[in-house]
C-alpha cells in the first residue's frame, strides 16, 4: 500500500471520528433537542421546514464535501422529518439530491474542480460554470418532481419492503390514505 493511500484513509477515518464525536457532545448538551425545536418552532408548515432543511443542505453543499453534510446534518433532522410524519426514505433521497445538485454550483462546487481536473486547458473555468447551468436547472426540476410525487421514490421499496406508506407518499395520495393526526 503506498504512503498517499495510506494518508487518503486516515483522512477519512479522522472525518468519520471527528463527526461521530461532534454528533456525541452535541447531543449529550441537547443539541439535538434544540435543533428539533428549532425547526419546528419556524413559521412554516411541515412541507416548508422539509423545504428549509433542503435549503440549507444545498448552500452548506457550496461549501462543505457530502461526508462531513451527512455525518453532521442527517442525523440532527432526520428525526425532526420523521417525526413529522414522513418516509425516511424519500428525505434521504432528497437530501441526496441536494447535495448532488449543490456540488454542480459556484462558488466551490466540488464537481466542477474535479471537471477541470481533466479537461482540456482550452476549456476555462468560466466554460465549466455556464456548462452546469442547464444540469443544474435539471436537478432542481428532478428535485421539485421527487418532493411532489414521492411515490417515484417509494414505490420500489413499498414493493421490495412493505415500506414507504408515509407521509409524503399520503401527501400525494399515493397510496389513498392521509396521514395519522398524531404525525401532523
Amino acid at each position: 500500500m503506498s504512503r498517499e493511500t495510506a494518508l487518503t484513509t486516515a483522512f477519512i477515518f479522522g472525518i468519520f471520528l471527528g463527526a461521530t464525536a461532534f454528533a456525541l457532545v452535541m447531543r449529550s448538551l441537547g443539541g439535538d433537542e434544540l435543533v428539533a425545536e428549532t425547526l419546528k418552532g419556524l413559521p412554516f408548515d411541515t412541507n416548508g421546514i422539509v423545504l428549509f432543511i433542503l435549503f440549507i443542505v444545498f448552500v452548506a453543499g457550496f461549501f462543505l464535501d457530502w461526508l462531513e453534510i451527512t455525518l453532521i446534518v442527517l442525523p440532527l433532522v432526520a428525526p425532526v422529518v420523521k417525526d413529522m410524519g414522513f418516509d425516511p426514505s424519500w428525505f434521504v433521497v432528497l437530501f441526496a439530491l441536494c447535495l448532488q445538485t449543490s456540488f454542480l454550483t459556484p462558488p466551490v462546487g466540488l464537481s466542477l474542480f474535479y471537471l477541470r481536473g481533466v479537461a482540456p486547458r482550452s476549456i476555462t473555468t468560466v466554460d465549466i460554470y455556464q456548462g452546469t447551468v442547464p444540469f443544474v436547472i435539471l436537478q432542481l426540476v428532478a428535485v421539485a418532481i421527487v418532493f411532489t410525487w414521492p411515490q417515484i421514490v417509494l414505490w420500489l421499496p413499498a414493493k421490495s419492503y412493505g415500506r414507504g406508506r408515509g407521509r409524503a407518499a399520503a401527501r400525494s395520495g399515493a397510496w389513498g390514505s392521509r396521514p395519522s393526526e398524531a404525525a401532523v
